[in-house]
C-alpha cells in the first residue's frame, strides 16, 4: 500500500478531499533488536523467485503459503519474500485462469490473505490495532508491519477498513479519491472528539496496488499517523462508546452533527464567489444545529454539568436562528450579518465550559493552511 505526506486542512474545520502527491517507495526490514539475525527461510526465497519468473504460478503460490507457515513456527526471516512471492504468483495464476470463472481470482486472493493474516503483514490489520513499518514511514510500498501495543511508540493506528466494488482497476487517482472520502467520513466513528486529536495527526490509508487488484484485493484500510514523515504516535486516539461515559458520548454525538455540516463548506472562497452555494450550506448548518439541540435537550445531564450544558443550548438556539436567516438571505451583506453572529455563537465560551464540566478537552483544534495545497489524507500501497 502507498502513502504521500498530508497537506493541512484550512478554515476552522477540515475540508477535503484532496489528491495526495505521488508516493515514493519505501522498503526495509521490520523493527526489532535481536541477538543475531534469524535464518532466512529458503522456501520463501524459492516462492519469490517463482513469483517473479511466473513460470509455474501455482507452485510459487503454494511455496509462499508453506513458507509463511514455516516462518511462523520457526521464527525465521523472509516473511516479505513469502508474501511478495505469493502475491506475484497469485497474479500469474489469475491471468492464467482468465478464461475460467471470475470466482478464481477471489478464491486465490482470499486464500492468500487468510494465510497472511496474523503473520505481521499489512493484510492482517484491523481497527483498533497499532503498528510500525519497516522503514518507519507511512509512504511507499510495504508488505510487512509489526503490531505493537498502542501505548508504545508506533507509526499508525487503524480506525476503519472497507472494500471497494469489483470491476476493472479504477486507477490510482480514483482509488485515492475513494479512500480520502470514505476514511475522513469514518474517522469520527472511531475518534468522536476532534478536540482530542493532536495537531500533528492526520488521516492516512493503505490501498491496493494495480497488481494486487488483479488478484482480488479490494480493501482500503484507514489509519491515523503523524504529519511528520519520521514522527510517531504514542497512546490510542480512540474515543467512542467503548472509552467515553454516557454523558460524554451524548455530547459528542450532537457535536458530530455540526462538525459534519461545517465540513461541507463550499469550495468557493467567499459568498461573493458562489452566493447560492453558501446559502444552501447555511441551511445545512441550521439543520445540523437543530439536530444537535434535539440530542442535547432530551438527555438527562448530571448535576455537575447541567447548568453548563443549558448555557450551551441557549447559545446554540440563537445560532440555529442566525444560520437559518443566513440561508434565507437575498444579498451578500445580509448573509454576512447573520453568518458572523451564528459562527461566533457556535464557537463561543459556552462550548468550552460545557466541555470542561463533562471532562472533555477544552482546547479547540487548530487547522493550519499550507501553501500549495489543502487538506486531505495520504495513501500507502500494499
Amino acid at each position: 500500500m502507498s502513502i504521500p505526506p498530508p497537506p493541512g486542512p484550512r478554515g476552522p474545520y477540515p475540508q477535503g478531499p484532496y489528491a495526495p502527491p505521488q508516493p515514493q517507495p519505501a522498503w526495509g526490514r521490520p523493527y526489532g533488536a535481536f541477538p543475531g539475525p534469524a535464518p532466512l527461510n529458503g522456501v520463501a526465497i524459492a516462492a519469490f523467485v517463482l513469483g517473479v519468473l511466473c513460470f509455474v504460478p501455482a507452485v510459487g503460490l503454494v511455496l509462499g503459503l508453506v513458507a509463511l507457515g514455516q516462518i511462523r513456527k520457526k521464527g525465521e526471516r523472509g516473511k516479505g519474500l513469502a508474501v511478495a512471492g505469493s502475491l506475484l504468483s497469485s497474479v500469474g495464476l489469475v491471468l492464467w485462469a482468465v478464461s475460467l470463472s471470475t470466482g478464481v481470482a477471489s478464491d486465490v486472493w482470499q486464500s492468500f490473505k487468510d494465510a497472511a493474516r496474523g503473520e505481521g503483514t499489512a493484510y492482517a490489520l484491523s481497527p483498533g490495532q497499532c503498528f510500525t513499518t519497516p522503514s518507519g514511514s507511512l509512504q511507499g510500498v510495504t508488505y510487512d508491519v509489526d503490531e505493537v501495543p498502542c501505548d508504545q511508540e508506533h507509526d499508525g493506528e487503524v480506525f476503519a477498513a472497507f472494500d471497494l466494488p469489483g470491476g476493472a482497476y479504477p486507477g490510482d487517482g480514483e482509488i485515492t479519491r475513494s479512500a480520502d472520502d470514505r476514511c475522513y467520513g469514518l474517522r469520527d466513528g472511531y475518534a468522536m472528539d476532534r478536540w482530542a486529536l493532536p495537531a500533528d495527526v492526520d488521516v492516512y490509508y493503505l490501498t491496493p496496488t494495480r497488481e494486487s487488484w488483479r488478484a482480488g484485493d479490494r480493501e482500503i484500510t484507514c489509519l491515523f499517523g503523524n504529519t511528520d514523515e519520521r514522527g510517531t504516535l504514542t497512546g490510542s486516539l480512540r474515543n467512542d462508546a467503548r472509552t467515553l461515559d454516557p454523558h460524554q458520548f451524548t455530547y459528542l454525538l450532537g457535536e458530530g452533527s455540526l462538525n459534519r455540516a461545517m465540513d461541507e463548506a463550499p469550495e468557493a472562497e467567499s459568498p461573493e464567489d458562489d452566493f447560492a452555494a453558501y446559502t444552501v450550506w447555511a441551511g445545512q448548518v441550521s439543520g445540523a444545529l437543530e439536530h444537535e439541540l434535539w440530542i442535547l435537550r432530551r438527555h438527562d445531564w448530571p448535576a455537575g454539568s447541567e447548568r453548563e450544558v443549558a448555557g450551551l443550548i441557549e447559545d446554540l438556539e440563537a445560532a440555529e436562528e442566525e444560520w437559518g436567516l443566513a440561508a434565507r438571505s437575498t444579498d451578500v451583506g445580509t448573509f454576512y450579518e447573520h453568518y458572523d453572529k451564528g459562527f461566533d455563537l457556535i464557537d463561543g465560551d459556552t462550548t468550552v465550559t460545557a466541555r470542561k464540566a463533562l471532562g472533555l478537552p477544552t482546547t479547540p483544534p487548530s487547522y493550519e493552511e499550507e501553501d500549495g495545497g489543502g487538506p486531505g489524507g495520504t495513501g500507502m500501497e500494499v
